[in-house]
């Protein structure tokens, strides 16, 4: 019998059902117990940011930068087309109009100069995806931010432990968001993080995260009694979502580097193929590292592509595409506004192809490097 190789698989790191039963044991399943402050002081020290906060999802932390962005009706944020509905849901919730650009051909990231070209009096925030894994020039898109006075916000759902030039992801905007979604390399199944990079919104992140109110004030003693100072809802995940995370985060260093040797693995098997100009790889970029989160190739057009998933679907082989693109979605055509053409987006959209990345993949990737190899040579 053929072995089925999903995309993505969960995987257990060891101490999981461990500290679930301890926060069981500690008598405390609601959000802000132990494995939260554990978590949370974790993800500092994996960003290298002062302040970070878990929520529910990276959705979640989404919306928490949005609101922290002071984001209202008739103003503007610049984001890729070629990201997840979160990065635009959470502008668009605010009554804030998404504000559609391309991306750059190799990295895939927002590319800085089609940034500055659409900054307008409107503009209030850059939204950046960081795809892949793989960080978006952040020293520009910085430059362009401070230009303007914007606030500068990493979606850094796919990028937890990648590093642009030696700093690490999660630290290197106003604040950014993280997802551990069971495909992340880190996962509670659902949840996410908000870090923060400025001492000036440490305060009312912690409000909106509890549900408007001065709670955290109250719990650490500053006030006597807490009340509804501001918008804000239930951003928090719960004790049980926040032990299985601790055990994940405890292994990062580990799942890491076993990912990163996958992605290597891959790269070494289509080479020959990008030299046929068969495919193209995951491109990294030169002021990158990434964290071994995702490796795609990009087939030459949309029919290559399709054939290639359906060959793939025939061995029993999971290899999804990835983003629908906003900017051509029913809601992205009501709620946001594209720039012009978005070629390069549109292009990659029909190309790009995933193969299965987890952390116990083993062997399975001979199989899965072996039937794209034989399905390659006949495209």
């Amino acid at each position: 019998m053929v072995r089925h190789i999903p995309f993505n698989r969960l995987s257990l790191t060891g101490n999981e059902i461990k500290y679930i039963r301890d926060a069981v044991r500690l008598g405390q399943l609601a959000s802000d117990g132990t494995y939260t402050g554990k978590c949370q002081e974790m993800i500092c020290k994996l960003t290298t940011s002062p302040k970070a906060l878990i929520t529910h999802s990276c959705t979640a932390a989404l919306e928490m930068a949005a609101v922290l962005c002071d984001l209202g009706p008739g103003d503007e944020v610049i984001m890729p087309s070629f990201t997840f509905v979160s990065t635009a849901n959470a502008v668009v919730l605010r009554h804030a109009t998404p504000i559609f650009v391309d991306i750059a051909p190799l990295t895939l990231n927002m590319d800085p100069t089609e940034v500055a070209k659409h900054v307008t009096p409107r503009t209030r925030a850059i939204f950046v995806v960081h795809y892949a894994g793989f960080p978006a020039d952040m020293d520009a898109l910085s430059e362009i931010a401070k230009a303007h006075d914007l606030m500068l916000v990493e979606d850094a759902a796919q990028a937890l432990g990648a590093t642009y030039k030696g700093r690490l992801a999660g630290s290197l905007g106003d604040m950014a968001t993280l997802s551990f979604h069971e495909t992340k390399n880190i996962t509670s199944g659902e949840g996410g993080a908000l870090t923060l990079n400025r001492e000036n919104l440490f305060e009312r992140a912690e409000i909106i995260c509890e549900k408007g109110t001065d709670r955290s004030q109250f719990s650490s003693g500053q006030v006597d009694k807490y009340t509804w100072v501001d918008v804000g809802s239930s951003y928090s995940p719960g004790e049980l979502i926040a032990a299985y995370l601790y055990a994940q985060l405890e292994a990062h260093d580990t799942i890491l580097t076993r990912r990163q040797a996958i992605f290597d693995t891959y790269m070494q098997a289509f080479a020959p193929f990008e030299m046929q100009e068969k495919v193209t790889r995951t491109k990294v970029p030169p002021h990158s590292v990434g964290n071994g989160h995702m490796f795609y190739l990009r087939l030459p057009d949309l029919e290559a592509r399709n054939q290639f998933i359906k060959e793939m679907g025939k061995r029993d082989i999971n290899t999804p595409f990835h983003y629908v693109p906003l900017h051509s979605a029913p809601a992205g055509l009501r709620f946001g506004r594209t720039t012009g053409p978005l070629p390069v987006t549109d292009h990659v959209a029909d190309t790009l192809v995933r193969l299965p990345m987890y952390f116990d993949l083993g062997s399975d990737i001979e199989t899965v490097i072996s039937a794209a190899s034989d399905i390659l040579q006949t495209l």
